[in-house]
């Protein structure tokens, strides 16, 4: 009758087990090779030629695996084959670059977040022909700084006349709108360094003048320039998607299965999917779609990789995203994990590995 107590609450774990994997799954025995789902993403889990894997993710699933004594192979998968295989059993753990949502936590469980980043969105560079650029020379901002030129111009130009029009009349005399005209070109060929020398301040005070606005105007025609150069390349950009408020009327790509085209999908923000970044961002590139919005990280390297110069990510980021990794649901060994994962991110050594990786 002892024998039987012992052995009946056995025999229910051991049946509760088939009919709850997850429960199964942490009564295996840690010494036999436990199966790890990854998904290429680079620079998370990059794939090289020779089939050996490494990135970010690897060299910290490496590193628990080498705290916790846990053997492993991996195993390539989709982002559902991921969730999936943890939550029946099949897998150990999946490590990759996935997010953290409410959904999936339904299912499965999370370790603490690794990573942190946000969402971007990437575009297309617009190769500017003669018609775009002689178009840029007239838009609002090149403008801008036109008139704010030509007001400084001007200011000066007055200054100079104020002075000069009466002990100077030969050079900044006649009407007002003639003393100031002459002030204003004395002003234009002064800044530029020309200096026909036509027309020159004769008097103390005009000669005040003249001096400061010549090292004045070393600033100004540096600042001046500068706001040009960037007003005409600001145009030659595709200047029609800025940010997350212009992807409802645009045509948005997102890869297929992952938690972007859910949120895509939540905002009513129409999205055709693709199998992967590099298919999106080809799109791109082909002007098939005019954004393709996932994790910065991923889309930065992988347009500096396969897309330099033809596709740009956006500088702003939204919709934060938590990566962790997947374990089943109540695991018996997700503490212990936890612990070697804030114990690794705080250090130098994962600190080297993200400016390796990310380019920081």
């Amino acid at each position: 009758m002892h024998k039987f107590n012992y052995l009946l609450p056995a025999f229910l774990i051991l049946v509760s087990g088939l009919f709850h994997p997850a429960i199964a799954f942490d009564i295996q025995d840690q010494n036999e090779e436990q199966i790890i789902g990854i998904r290429v993403a680079p620079p998370f889990v990059i794939k090289a030629e020779d089939g050996s894997y490494s990135g970010l993710t690897i060299a910290l699933w490496e590193h628990i695996a080498d705290q916790t004594g846990v053997d492993y192979s991996y195993q390539e998968r989709s982002i559902q084959g991921l969730i999936e295989g943890v939550e029946n059993g099949e897998l150990y753990a999946s490590a990759a670059a996935l997010t953290i949502t409410s959904e999936r936590e339904e299912i499965v469980d999370f370790t603490h977040p690794f990573y942190v980043t946000g969402l971007g969105i990437a575009v297309s560079y617009q190769s500017a022909g003669i018609w775009q650029s002689l178009m840029a020379m007239f838009s609002i901002d090149f403008l801008w700084v036109l008139f704010l030129l030509l007001l400084l111009l001007l200011f000066w130009g007055f200054l100079v006349w104020i002075f000069e029009r009466k002990e100077n009349s030969a050079e900044f005399g006649g009407t007002a709108a003639e003393g100031v005209g002459s002030g204003f070109w004395w002003a234009a060929v002064t800044m530029t360094t020309v200096g026909y020398g036509d027309k020159s301040p004769r008097t103390f005070g005009g000669r005040v003048v003249g001096f400061i606005w010549m090292f004045t105007a070393i600033i100004v025609i540096s600042f001046f320039t500068a706001s040009i150069a960037s007003s005409l390349t600001v145009t030659q950009l595709d200047s029609r998607i800025s940010g997350p408020e212009d992807l409802p009327f645009v045509r948005v790509g997102a890869l297929e299965q992952s938690a972007t085209l859910a949120y895509l999908e939540e905002e009513r923000i129409r999205a055709t999917s693709y199998a992967s970044i590099s298919e999106g961002l080809r799109a791109v590139k082909e002007n098939e779609i005019d954004a393709f919005v996932h994790d910065a990280p991923i889309l930065q390297y992988s347009t500096q990789i396969e897309f330099r110069n033809r596709i740009r990510v956006l500088p702003n980021t939204f919709k934060d995203q938590y990566y962790g990794i997947v374990l089943p649901l109540n695991s018996s060994y997700r503490n212990e994990m936890n612990q070697v994962i804030l114990d690794y991110i705080a250090g130098d050594e994962w600190n080297d590995l993200v400016n390796r990786y990310m380019g920081d």
